[in-house]
Formats: C-alpha cells, structure tokens, sequence
C-alpha cells in the first residue's frame, strides 16, 4: 500500500515577470517557468535525492499543464522515476461566462512525451475536469473522486512496488487534495510555488479519504528563499455568494468535453 504522498506546487510562472510570454505548446494559458522557477524545481529535486532511499518518491503524477511537467523534470531525472501525465490534477478554472467558449486542456501525455521525454505515456489519465471550469464545491468533489479512483488505481496496477507517490498540481488543486485526504474541508492553507506536502496513512486505515496525517502542509523549508507567491482559496474574487465567472477560449462552444471519472470505483 502507499505509505506516504508528497504534493508539491509548480515553480514560479514566467507570465508573473513577463508580459510578452509564450506558450511552448501553444496552449492558451499554459506559461513555462521563470529561471526563478526552473531553479526552485531543481531545489524540489535536491530535497527528495536527499532523502533516504526508502523514503524518496518512485513514482511522479503530474498535471499536464506545461510548467508542472517542467517542475517534474529535475526530480525525475535525479531519482530516474517516470512521470505520469494525469488530467485529474490540473488547473483550476472557475466557471465559464456564457458564450465565452470553453477552458483550454492541455494534450495527452502521448504528445507531451515530445516535451518531456521523462513522461511515461501508459497511464491513461483517470479524470478530466469539465471544460466548463467549477465553482469551489465541485474543485471539492473533483479532488475527493480523483484520490478516491487514483491511490486505488496505483495501488492496483502496481502492487506494493510504491510506497512513497509525488502529485505535482496547482494551488488550487494542491489545497484541496490535501483537505481531501485529511478529510478537513475547510483546512485553512496557502500554497506558495515548488513547497511541499506530506501526508503519511494512518495506521489501520481503511479507504483513502481520511486516512491520512500530515506531516507537512505547503512547507518551504527546502528552497533557499521559500516557498514565494504563496495562495489561498480565500483569494478568489466571489460575487452574490459565488465565485466569479471566467472566460473561456473563443471559438471553442462546440468542442468536446468529455470530463468526470474515466474508469469506475468497481471496476478497480
């Protein structure tokens, strides 16, 4: 069974110190890391090479947005462990404005293999959240089903060859896996860039939501200036109760949105 998770944050964006970024994939809003933050990724990896053996991260899940991929990459390499694209942990859009379009999505993991060589392509990824984007319950309810289907899914595919797992996501996302884990809805937490989490499974625990305990919650102690540009859902801007809409992508109303859970909880 998997002892222990670790979530980290993505590094510093470069669209943060520069206006006039570019997209490597050409996605719409998938910026690539500031040096700044490129450094911080290779400081995630020094953190977890340094630990002992036994107590470092054999498998990478990793939003398939481009600057998580890039965060992955140095602690791939140093601890030679694949990467495995999964759409579950992505950004966090709110909902759309009508007629707006749709959120973008960033592509399989086949096509970013051409990025990253480090991705291993046969994880089909088990959840695809809604190009519709959610308000902050359903991000909830998206963090409780992907745990739920993962940490089963991997302890299933792979037997006990993985104790210890790294998610790397976004601080949306991230804040709310660990809620979701800890079964603490309303865990107050802020997120800076490459921290880190970790979450150990309570002994005789059953299932997966609540089985855990932290043992670190968005801690920067590992990077030499800290976890900078820290965030908390508390920072969304909410209007008459809820949160406010976003705009989605022009001229894509009619794309597909296939979204929710791609293999079922029986099935596992």
């Amino acid at each position: 069974m998997i002892e222990t998770i670790y979530i980290a944050r993505h590094g510093f964006r470069l669209n943060w110190i520069n206006t006039n970024w570019k997209s490597p994939t050409g996605l719409p809003r998938d910026p690539p890391l500031a040096a700044y933050g490129e450094v911080q990724a290779q400081e995630l990896a020094a953190y977890f090479l340094a630990l002992p053996e036994e107590k470092r991260p054999t498998i990478i899940l990793s939003s398939p947005y481009y600057r998580c991929l890039q965060t992955s990459k140095p602690t791939s390499q140093a601890l030679e462990v694949p990467i495995y694209v999964e759409h579950g942990l992505s950004e966090w859009y709110s909902p759309v404005a009508p007629g707006t379009g749709l959120h973008p999505r960033p592509s399989s993991a086949t096509v970013m293999q051409t990025y990253f060589s480090e991705i291993d392509p046969s994880w089909s990824s088990i959840w695809y959240p809604t190009r519709r984007g959610e308000d902050v319950e359903a991000l909830h309810e998206r963090a409780n089903g992907v745990l739920d289907l993962l940490i089963t899914e991997v302890e299933k595919r792979f037997g006990v060859k993985h104790k210890n797992i790294l998610l790397v996501s976004h601080a949306a996302t991230v804040i709310v896996l660990c809620r979701a884990l800890l079964a603490q809805p309303d865990l107050p937490l802020r997120v800076g860039c490459c921290s880190i989490s970790e979450l150990s499974r309570k002994s005789n625990a059953a299932g997966v939501l609540g089985a855990w305990e932290a043992k670190d919650l968005a801690s920067g102690s590992h990077l030499k200036e800290g976890a900078s540009r820290d965030w908390g859902l508390e920072d969304i801007q909410i209007a008459n109760g809820k949160v406010i809409s976003d705009q989605g992508v022009p001229g894509t109303q009619e794309e597909e949105d296939n979204c929710g859970p791609q293999i079922h909880r029986s099935s596992l």
